[in-house]
């Protein structure tokens, strides 16, 4: 189920409940081989070029291959890690505005026993409301994916 409780032009704040306890969630976000299949939704993510979310201050990047063959790169810096709970990073893509540290999205998982709800924000302000709407789209269809990992786990 997701849901978006404010209705902000400048970010984007989803809620989403997961069938999965909270390890399992943050284990998705945070092993390169699991990010890459749900964060790369039908575009293709090696995962040689992933890094995990681990330590706090390190630098992470990746890059989607679309079916033309043209690359979509996207890196940041993970500013906050705390195990199970909590993922704080920067989002840059090619499209970033070169004097921006990007978008910041937080990630905070909420632990209801065998299931996990999972709070989601990006801000920035480095979007138009356009963009957003799409990210949004984008972030929702990925999620949908990580659902459908975490269901086979």
């Amino acid at each position: 189920m997701t849901e978006n409780p404010q209705d902000d032009p400048h970010g984007i704040a989803l809620t989403r409940t997961f069938d999965a306890r909270r390890d399992l969630v943050f284990e998705a976000w945070t092993t390169p081989a699991h990010f890459a299949y749900w964060f790369g939704g039908e575009l293709t993510v090696p995962v040689e070029r992933n890094d995990d979310g681990r330590p706090a201050g390190r630098s992470w990047s990746l890059v989607m291959h679309s079916p033309d063959g043209s690359e979509l790169p996207f890196s940041g810096v993970y500013r906050e890690v705390v195990p199970p709970e909590t993922l704080e990073f920067t989002l840059n893509d090619a499209y970033a505005p070169s004097s921006s540290e990007g978008e910041l999205i937080r990630v905070t998982l909420s632990d209801l026993g065998d299931r996990t709800e999972m709070a989601f924000r990006q801000l920035g302000g480095n979007l138009t409301p356009e963009q957003y709407q799409q990210a949004e789209a984008g972030w929702t269809s990925f999620f949908d994916r990580l659902e459908g990992l975490l269901a086979r786990a």
